[in-house]
């Protein structure tokens, strides 16, 4: 017989359903606070031009982010914004938009900041195709630099569509806002988009070369919100700067790492967009591409931007390339469909206001990908995203192998659990260890223990909002956190075989309800080898 720590008595054949159901004590972490190094770059002056400042995500999350910056005191006092779009404002309609939001989103208010922010935003509408609306942007700039005394730095931000990008971007050369050669007095211009950045390789290659015409590689900044976020960032740290983890960071040690982007949201008001894009388009080749680069990559010789970001591209250039002839062994679409959640009725994909009554965009891909390289040979990343998931979750987990050997196995515990290491990315961000270890009580008694740090908890603050990260960073000039050409079209090139078959509808789109955290076939991709996808379920 064995006797477990709450004192009840189980025979060897009940320690398959003992162990299912073993106890699981969560360690509390505490902060040393001795800071090792905690420093943040201040950038000069800028006047920070943004496209498309009528636009919805410029009102979300652009402004409230940047107001957020001038109220932690980490914008320059001259700094100064000027917004640009087609609908017609005056200066104070757009410090009126822009007020609304700030107070919706913000918690840093205060009467003198609030009011000292909206007297530095401006506004300039115009045509977009229309070259005198440039040579305005020019004319105002030139005259509020002399109010600001802003003579270093421009940013030109563009929120709006991406067919835009390349109007704009040669707009902005004959009106002398984009080549630093023709410009006398600003020496330091930098261009902001969006993505995506192409919807294919010959696209993204295209993008590239009208950018660069006028903007050369250090002067563009291609961002990727989740790389602004606390617990992607630590990534870097987490894995350079602690010696305990380097040597077990390989396929000696590591089973197996799972990616997962889970929303709970459909489509919503992006209907007509995400049915051109889908979900390898619109989260797969950048978003979760690039957690793959942070987690897999080899260390940067130094915290350089671009001795980092070239170790990105050496490790996207190592994921071995889908084998068409194998592509329902690796990678897996879906599409949702009519369902319950919670006794409401959620609809389909094809019920949703601006979807193709016929569509075959994709709502849901997972696939398994390898890495041919030294490190990494043999060890498959199974990588999952989806809308109206059971919840909405994002996080990276490595399982490492378990132990070869159990010498338990003669009170049943033949087989232990594997170790967890979970890299917790939203809704609530941090970082997660599972281990065994014997619980007070029985000789042999054992569960499992997990060491759990969360930034709310611990910090006792929200993390930052990852646009004020990647803003601040853009000023600064520090292109880390931004994501470069050919990492760009490495990715399209890697993806270019899956998009190439869905195209001739080759394979399957499969259905799940909507609300679901799994279906059959995406379990299949990952239980043909023997493991599970991780739960994602809340208790």
């Amino acid at each position: 017989m064995i006797e477990n720590c709450c004192c009840k008595t189980y025979s060897i054949s009940d320690v398959k359903q003992y162990k299912e159901h073993m106890l699981q004590k969560e360690i509390k972490p505490t902060i040393d606070k001795r800071e090792i190094l905690c420093a943040e770059t201040v950038p000069g002056p800028n006047a920070f031009v943004v496209f498309g400042a009528s636009g919805d995500l410029v009102g979300r999350k652009l402004l409230v982010s940047i107001f957020q910056l001038f109220a932690r005191d980490l914008l320059d006092d001259r700094f100064y914004l000027l917004g640009c779009g087609r609908k017609k404002f005056s200066d104070l309609d757009f410090r009126k938009k822009a007020e609304q939001s700030i107070r919706e989103k913000s918690d840093l208010i205060s009467p003198n900041n609030l009011d000292a922010f909206l007297s530095k935003l401006y506004y300039v509408d115009g045509d977009y195709n229309d070259s005198n609306f440039y040579e305005r942007i020019k004319a105002r700039l030139a005259e509020l630099d002399k109010i600001h005394k802003v003579y270093e730095g421009l940013v030109h931000y563009l929120s709006v569509p991406p067919f835009l990008y390349p109007t704009i971007v040669e707009n902005l050369a004959p009106a002398g806002l984009a080549c630093t050669k023709k410009l006398h007095s600003k020496q330091h211009i930098k261009l902001v988009i969006e993505k995506p950045f192409g919807k294919d390789l010959p696209s993204a290659v295209e993008l590239n070369n009208k950018i660069h015409r006028c903007f050369n590689e250090s002067q563009i900044y291609r961002i990727d919100h989740y790389l602004g976020k606390e617990t992607v960032q630590n990534i870097l740290m987490f894995r350079f700067a602690n010696t305990m983890f380097e040597p077990v960071w390989n396929r000696n040690y590591i089973d197996h790492i799972q990616i997962t982007i889970a929303e709970s949201s459909g489509v919503d008001h992006r209907a007509s967009y995400y049915d051109k894009s889908g979900a390898l388009r619109d989260m797969f080749q950048n978003h979760m591409l690039q957690m793959l680069a942070l987690v897999a990559m080899e260390s940067p010789i130094s915290f350089e931007g671009d001795h980092i970001r070239d170790e990105k591209v050496k490790l996207l250039r190592s994921i071995r390339a889908f084998d068409v002839n194998k592509l329902d062994e690796l990678c897996v679409r879906g599409q949702y469909i009519y369902s319950q959640i919670k006794g409401s009725k959620v609809n389909g994909y094809l019920e949703e206001s601006g979807v193709r009554a016929n569509s075959k965009t994709e709502t849901f891909i997972a696939a398994k990908m390898f890495i041919d390289n030294w490190r990494w040979k043999g060890v498959p990343f199974y990588l999952r995203t989806g809308k109206r998931m059971a919840v909405k979750e994002t996080e990276i987990a490595i399982t490492f192998k378990k132990v070869p050997y159990s010498m338990f196995s003669s009170v049943g515990l033949d087989e232990l659990p594997a170790n967890v290491l979970v890299l917790r990315i939203q809704p609530e961000e941090g970082i997660s260890l599972s281990f065994q270890a014997k619980r007070p009580g029985a000789k042999t008694c054992m569960s499992t223990l997990t060491m759990n740090f969360s930034y709310n908890e611990l910090f006792e603050t929200e993390p930052p909002e990852a646009y004020q990260r990647l803003l601040l960073d853009c000023m600064a000039g520090d292109q880390t956190l931004f994501t470069r050409q050919d990492a760009i079209e490495t990715a399209w090139r890697l993806l270019s075989p899956i998009m190439q078959a869905w195209e001739n509808d080759e394979y399957a789109l499969y259905e799940y309800p909507a609300g679901a955290e799994s279906f059959p076939a995406a379990d299949n991709l990952i239980e043909s080898d023997g493991r599970k996808w991780r739960q994602l379920l809340k208790a």
